[in-house]
């Protein structure tokens, strides 16, 4: 596979981690540059590393995980939006919005983007790609991405107000159901 096929491998699979990261721009709008780099590269690393897992387990399994991984997805990207709602609801001037750098929130966001990855992987495993090369790349992808989206969501909150962790929240329900849905109707 060449390079610019793998670009694009890594391009398609950055949306989702890109649409993740624009809602913890818009929620967190005064987060720092340094804590932008820790959920940039925790989502990179779960792309490149469930595409790593995905090579590795090669054809072994993937018809288990074909019928689970958008399940698996919507729960966790639901359970987070949901949480980002209520708390959402119930925040007012002053109070504390959830944090959206603590390692367990971005682990569930982490895992929950890059099942696509894994069935990504899989595919490279058949198709005898350079799984190094292509991990490289899709996670220097998912990196620019998803610092680039945190830098838009941040100029967003700015103008949308307070009812954005809300906004948030059904951002990444969206997003789970995307997948969801994605995969169902591709497997008919």
């Amino acid at each position: 596979m060449d390079f610019f096929t793998i670009v694009a491998v890594a391009i398609g699979l950055s949306f989702d981690t890109f649409a993740v990261s624009l809602s913890f721009g818009v929620v967190h709008n005064r987060i720092l540059f340094r804590e932008a780099l820790k959920i940039a590269f925790i989502l990179a690393f779960f792309q490149a590393g469930m595409l790593i897992a995905g090579f590795f387990l090669g054809s072994f399994i993937s018809e288990a995980i074909k019928t689970a991984d958008h399940w698996i997805a919507l729960a966790l990207l639901s359970l987070l939006g949901i949480r980002m709602i209520i708390e959402g609801s119930k925040t007012e001037k002053g109070d504390k919005m959830i944090d959206y750098t603590k390692i367990a929130v971005l682990l569930a966001a982490g895992l929950g983007t890059s099942i696509d990855a894994l069935a990504v992987g899989i595919s490279f495993a058949l198709l005898n790609v350079k799984i190094g090369l292509s991990a490289i790349i899709i996670g220097a992808v998912t990196f620019l991405a998803s610092m680039t989206a945190i830098r838009l969501g941040k100029s967003a909150a700015k103008k949308l107000g307070n009812n954005i962790e809300i906004l948030g929240g059904i951002l990444l329900i969206a997003i789970g159901i995307k997948i969801f849905f994605d995969h169902t109707m591709g497997a008919l």
